[in-house]
């Protein structure tokens, strides 16, 4: 069976080392880079099944690098860093982060949301998602060749789903990372909201599918 790769890009060597040793301890292959611009260049030129990302680099920023990979592959990413700031998550988020752990860093709990994000996330190449009836352009969403009539929260809504597309989001994690969502009832309502924009019956949604207990998955295709 062909090993989990991770790539690390972390610009202290002394972490980066150590959560190097202590995942290849737990039997994946690991890189380390420690900068964005060879990140970037190992991500392009070589396949792995997950990122671990500092956002404090030495020549660009690790949203640099998401926004700059994701144009061509979307990679299941854990963010690494010392910032524990509500509005720099929410931020890691949006730029299309899966996960977000604050140092200094437990490897136990390390090894536990590696494992978590894994099993819920695969590669997906861009190419895949623009087959996706859902694109965000220029502020507005299209869906079906058709710009939908959204409020400013759906969009944020609607638009945290798509960077995350076919993959579970939980209603905590909705919450937390939309500022003007202030309550788990607040979301169910404007989740109703977005399914009558695009569900041809919102009662039976095929595309806006409730994961109960859990939370929502927005599939490319109904």
């Amino acid at each position: 069976m062909e090993r989990t790769k991770i790539l690390i890009v972390e610009d202290d060597e002394t972490a980066s080392y150590l959560m190097q040793s202590f995942l290849e301890d737990c039997g994946f292959l690991v890189e380390s880079v420690f900068t964005v611009t060879d990140g970037l260049a190992y991500l392009k030129n070589k396949k792995y099944n997950l990122l671990l990302l500092d956002i404090n680099l030495p020549d660009f920023t690790g949203f640099d690098l998401l926004s700059d990979i994701n144009k061509t592959v979307a990679i299941p990413t854990i963010i690494i860093s010392a910032y524990s700031d509500t509005h720099i998550k929410v931020k890691a988020f949006k730029y299309g982060a899966h996960d977000y752990m604050t140092k200094p860093i437990d490897f136990i709990e390390l090894e536990a949301r590696v494992w978590a994000l894994l099993a819920r996330s695969s590669n997906i190449k861009l190419d895949t998602l623009d087959n996706s009836l859902f694109k965000i352009e220029n502020s507005k969403i299209l869906f079906k060749s058709h710009f939908l009539n959204l409020t400013t929260l759906e969009f944020d809504i609607l638009s945290f789903f798509i960077n995350n597309i076919e993959q579970t989001v939980s209603r905590d994690l909705l919450v937390e990372s939309i500022p003007s969502l202030k309550s788990h009832r607040l979301l169910d309502n404007h989740i109703k909201n977005i399914r009558k924009k695009i569900e041809e019956d919102s009662s039976h949604p095929g595309y806006l599918k409730t994961e109960y207990g859990i939370g929502y998955r927005l599939n490319k295709k109904s």
